[in-house]
């Protein structure tokens, strides 16, 4: 399963849900695939990528996403350290 396909399939919290799930049974059956394979590492990863992101989108030819809630995702990062 190539990840980066499934991403595309991602337009509602179903399945931005499942598409976490995926993320994880990776993470478990190719951890060497992994960049970032502590928690640490995964949370610098993003920080640096959103701090770029607009150049990967330029790059890729893809339109900068706009209105983006960054506050619904401060919460979902910060959950994940509490609700199990």
């Amino acid at each position: 399963m190539e990840l980066y396909k499934e991403i595309k399939k991602v337009s509602d919290k179903d399945q931005f849900s499942e598409f976490i799930g995926v993320l994880v049974n990776d993470f478990k059956s190719n951890p060497g695939d992994w960049e970032n394979r502590d928690i640490e590492s995964f949370l610098e990863g993003i920080k640096s990528w959103v701090e770029d992101m607009e150049g990967y989108y330029e790059n890729n030819n893809l339109p900068i996403p706009q209105n983006i809630d960054w506050n619904f995702l401060a919460h979902l990062f910060y959950v994940g350290k509490l609700y199990e």
